[in-house]
């Protein structure tokens, strides 16, 4: 499975900024060593539903460990028997477009 994740705490910084406490989810996310990927709205994270979902839920608790509150944002696209699918959903659109 592939979730698209997205977690931010409630407010951010005297100037608004949540990078730090985002900073704290991705850092999680990454010494998973499941396959992801963040871009500037949301992380992918590819794996078994039970280890994917620790992922997300110590992510969650890495925020709200500086924060009372935490957004959390999740969509998954749920596909039993495939794997490697983080690069090669990427791959298949990248070749369409080139046809």
């Amino acid at each position: 499975m592939i979730v698209a994740f997205s977690i931010s705490p409630a407010a951010g910084d005297e100037t608004g900024g949540v990078s730090e406490a985002v900073a704290e989810a991705i850092r999680v996310v990454r010494a998973s060593g499941l396959p992801n990927e963040t871009n500037a709205m949301f992380t992918n994270l590819e794996g078994e539903w039970d280890e994917v979902m620790a992922v997300v839920k110590q992510a969650v608790e890495a925020v709200a460990a500086v924060s009372p509150r935490v957004s959390l944002v999740l969509k998954a696209d749920i596909r039993p028997g495939y794997t490697g699918q983080l690069a090669a959903k990427v791959q298949r659109i990248e070749q369409a477009l080139s046809e």
